[in-house]
């Protein structure tokens, strides 16, 4: 994002200056110099938080505005509104279903045949399961947002992975 005085300058786009100049819509190619020759100045916009975990907004000059959600449910019924815990929750066992659905046919063909479930498959699902109860158990432990986002797996370089755990792989 660029800005030239107040006014923000978006790539790509023609644009006239105060001296009533209108620069060409391929001004990004400019050097650093020339850029900086025109009044411009770059701004990089701050990361924006987890939607998940706040509600935000950016500023024209890239700043954030950012509310965190309500970590528990209010109202009831029809009324009511998942709060954050609830929401990730519901989230961590969509993902467990997930997983274990990839090995549910051999749960049906021992149902169905007797044919014994294999002690590396069932030592899985056990561990899905498990894994599954510690998360659900840690998402309700957390006193506030920071705890629920200190939850979430991080790669070396900060980004956020979008899940909460790393579950087992079978193996």
């Amino acid at each position: 994002m660029w800005k030239y005085g107040e006014q923000t300058i978006r790539e790509h786009r023609a644009w006239t200056d105060n001296d009533g100049i209108q620069h060409p819509r391929n001004w990004h190619i400019w050097s650093a110099d020339e850029k900086a020759a025109a009044g411009l100045t770059e701004v990089t916009p701050e990361t924006p938080p987890d939607s998940r975990l706040y509600t935000w907004s950016q500023n024209a000059d890239g700043t954030i505005n950012k509310t965190a959600r309500a970590l528990a449910d209010s109202g009831s019924g029809d009324d009511l509104v998942k709060g954050v815990k609830t929401s990730l929750k519901d989230e961590v066992n969509s993902q467990q279903a997930s997983l274990l659905s990839l090995t549910d046919w051999y749960v049906i063909r021992k149902a169905d045949k007797g044919t014994a479930i294999p002690d590396a498959i069932q030592t899985y699902r056990d561990a899905i399961r498990a894994k599954g109860d510690a998360m659900k158990a840690a998402i309700d432990n957390a006193a506030d947002t920071a705890a629920v986002a200190a939850l979430f797996v991080t790669w070396a370089d900060g980004n956020k992975s979008g899940i909460l755990f790393d579950w087992p792989e079978l193996e």
